[in-house]
């Protein structure tokens, strides 16, 4: 059940993907996104950034993950690089290639690197994307691992910036599988969840990434999505539907004209279910 190491760095097709303002809305809508931009559908909300890649992501993906072990997959972090926000109208061409995999004594970790170029050939967003393979521990590792972003156990110490409070929809992962076309079963069928150890439908780690980035742009970028530039996290703890979560943000300094943010969400047991929170912010 050794990934095929040959395929690292090879990149996929290109994708073609056309941003449409009903489909930014309908992904406002389902992750609960208040901003009257990504509401009316004047900007895309930063997160979408994954739907315009999701094709090319899935056929590099395929290319190296073993056939047989795609079902243990659960995403263990995300790294957007917002270059500029996407608006409706944009054409966008997306490529991914699979450019690190760690072998480690519970699974596999798998690093894939995406980039979206608009119609002028412009690199409009970079994401390094990690998913974690449950249980597989057969092959060799080979590759990078995914960039530094983590936060510090002095900076946690520190009074935080703000704290946001966000209630989990019941039917919020039936919601978002529709609005971000991830429709894993993992988070939609809770036999099929349970069958592989979860402890039920789990919310998609995208989904709770963007309550997070909604703190972020709320709290660090002052209401102004355009002004954010990195969002970073790791999660480390499934999100369960009707859960509330709370982030937290903390000053982490500033240099160049970006002011750097970390932050952390967690449940109401006060279990980190987002680690190592980063976003970087044009000041």
């Amino acid at each position: 059940m050794g990934f095929d190491l040959s395929r690292l760095d090879v990149w996929s097709e290109e994708s073609e993907f056309k941003v449409e303002a009903a489909r930014t809305m309908a992904y406002a809508a389902a992750t609960n996104d208040p901003h009257p931009k990504h509401r009316n559908g004047a900007l895309a909300p930063p997160i979408f950034a994954v739907v315009p890649i999701w094709e090319a992501m899935m056929s590099a993906a395929m290319a190296i993950v073993p056939p047989e072990v795609a079902m243990r997959v659960v995403h263990g972090g995300q790294d957007m690089r917002l270059h500029r926000p996407l608006v409706p109208g944009d054409v966008l061409r997306s490529r991914a290639a699979p450019v690190g995999v760690q072998v480690r004594g519970t699974g596999t970790t798998l690093l894939m690197k995406t980039e979206s170029r608009d119609r002028s050939g412009a690199l409009v967003n970079e994401q390094y994307v990690t998913t974690f393979f449950r249980g597989v521990g057969e092959g060799d590792s080979g590759g990078i691992s995914p960039p530094e972003h983590k936060l510090t156990a002095e900076l946690k110490s520190s009074a935080p910036l703000a704290e946001v409070v966000a209630r989990v929809d019941e039917d919020q992962t039936f919601r978002y599988a529709d609005a971000s076309g991830d429709r894993m079963p993992i988070h939609l069928d809770d036999g099929v969840a349970r069958s592989v150890g979860l402890p039920g439908i789990i919310v998609h780690g995208l989904c709770t990434m963007a309550f997070a980035g909604q703190a972020v742009v709320g709290e660090a970028c002052a209401g102004d999505p355009e002004r954010l530039r990195r969002l970073a996290v790791r999660f480390s703890r499934p999100v369960l539907p009707g859960q509330e979560i709370t982030t937290r943000l903390y000053a982490a300094g500033q240099d160049q004209g970006v002011v750097r943010v970390g932050f952390e969400t967690v449940n109401a047991d006060g279990q980190a279910v987002v680690k190592d929170g980063c976003a970087e912010v044009a000041s």
